[in-house]
């Protein structure tokens, strides 16, 4: 990783915000400071997404972060769920939707969709039906855009070691990690 003052120099000249610099993971992205400010480009356009419900994203995104036993992910997003205001035991909840009672119709389309994408790598005809008594097609776009981007991005993480923050606890608010659990 670079160290911060570095990072946010390389961060000024590529164009990434300062606010994304100074995380962890891209602090090691902006060695490619071009990839980090494609990578930059498309989370931002996500999560400032105007067709899926933030609440789903993020379900979605900590679902790709349990499944993947991505440590990073899950920590910096439970974080960022917290402040929209997503519950708690939501949440929770993804790390075992099957059984877990609470879960709208909608919800449990798209945690099965991201199941399916992560475990064939994609998104098959009949789960884009069930999709859409949900979602219209702007939502189920980025819908299938989230589950590959931070699919992607739970490979960068795992496979670099990317470390948490400082003063951050992996696996909140309980420790409870997956059985695959990556770095």
């Amino acid at each position: 990783m670079l160290g911060e003052e570095v990072a946010l120099e390389a961060a000024r000249r590529a164009g990434v915000p300062d606010q994304l610099a100074r995380l962890n993971v891209f602090r090691l992205l902006l060695r490619r400071p071009r990839m980090a400010k494609a990578l930059s480009d498309l989370l931002l356009s996500l999560l400032i997404g105007d067709a899926l419900e933030p609440r789903l994203r993020e379900l979605v995104i900590m679902r790709v972060a349990w499944v993947t036993g991505s440590a990073y992910e899950w920590t910096q997003h439970w974080a960022l769920a917290m402040r929209l205001g997503v519950p708690e035991a939501d949440l929770l909840g993804v790390r075992d939707w099957e059984v877990r009672e609470g879960f709208a119709p909608v919800d449990r389309a798209v945690l099965a969709a991201t199941d399916d994408c992560l475990r064939t790598g994609a998104v098959g005809n009949a789960r884009i039906k069930d999709l859409r008594d949900h979602l219209d097609d702007g939502a189920t776009l980025e819908l299938i855009a989230a589950i590959a981007t931070w699919s992607m991005v739970s490979t960068v993480l795992r496979s670099t070691a990317v470390p948490l923050e400082q003063g951050l606890s992996p696996w909140p608010p309980d420790g409870q990690q997956p059985l695959r659990a990556g770095p």
